[in-house]
């Protein structure tokens, strides 16, 4: 476990720069974690960054979790199901991952992280409908879903918000507002399966989630006020953002595949 106090320290900022993105721009910000942990904390192994970041994604989610369980945004039965099944898809997942070498699995990490800032780049307009009720004929679609969607999220060590959010719209025909807020319950649980996986195998430093989950505290409350001043810039920050994942993704595939 890490006592150092530098590296708790930049630990903390991490967590701080991870919480503000995320409250800024929604879904892809999580994905920075595991890159700021080994290139800016200096932790050496790859899976316990991993291990490390899907704990902080998900103590992340349960935070912004709550607040729209108190407005009443999330549909809970479509919601819980695609997470249970999405959390069995992220054990499977995840025990994967964790036979691969962690440089390798980094490489792959690049390619996700890529997808992501390329998803973001991709305008998804609020379209109203109605909101949908869970009933026999479209449970075994959301179940299916989600289990797939999980083992994505579970292999590559991510929230896999990117990949829940229009999961959920597709197999329950959720607006596109009502699946952000109830991804977040798949978000939790596929990070804390993933977590609860590397921890198995001692990839998970309890000093360092800690750290993180301080400063992501701190950063959402930082980005709340902020959001709300950047109104009809949101989509310019939010492909500025895009950017700076990609440009991160390529670092990330350079440094894995010098260490091959």
């Amino acid at each position: 476990m890490t006592t150092d106090l530098l590296p708790l320290g930049l630990a903390v900022f991490s967590g701080g720069v991870v919480g503000l993105l995320l409250t800024l721009f929604g879904g892809g910000g999580s994905v920075l974690a595991a890159p700021l942990l080994l290139y800016l904390v200096g932790v050496s192994d790859p899976h316990i960054a991993i291990g490390v970041s899907a704990a902080g994604v998900a103590l992340n989610a349960l935070t912004a979790l709550a607040g729209h369980a108190r407005a009443g945004r999330v549909r809970w039965p479509c919601a819980i199901l695609f997470a249970v099944t999405g959390a069995a898809g992220a054990w499977l997942g995840s025990s994967l991952a964790k036979m691969i070498d962690g440089h390798r699995l980094l490489l792959i990490f690049a390619v996700a992280m890529a997808a992501v800032g390329l998803s973001m780049l991709r305008s998804r307009p609020a379209v109203a409908r109605p909101e949908p009720r869970l009933n026999w004929s479209m449970s075994p679609g959301v179940g299916l879903t989600g289990a797939g969607v999980g083992s994505a999220a579970g292999f590559f060590g991510i929230g896999g918000g990117f990949l829940i959010v229009p999961g959920l719209m597709a197999s329950t025909g959720m607006s596109l507002a009502t699946a952000q807020a109830a991804s977040l319950l798949s978000v939790a649980a596929f990070g804390a399966t993933t977590a609860g996986n590397y921890a198995l195998s001692g990839w998970v430093d309890p000093a360092l989630v800690a750290a993180m989950a301080v400063g992501g505290v701190a950063g959402t409350a930082m980005g709340l006020p902020l959001s709300k001043r950047l109104g009809a810039n949101v989509v310019m920050g939010r492909r500025l953002f895009a950017g700076l994942i990609l440009i991160v993704a390529v670092y990330v595939a350079v440094r894995a595949i010098l260490a091959l």
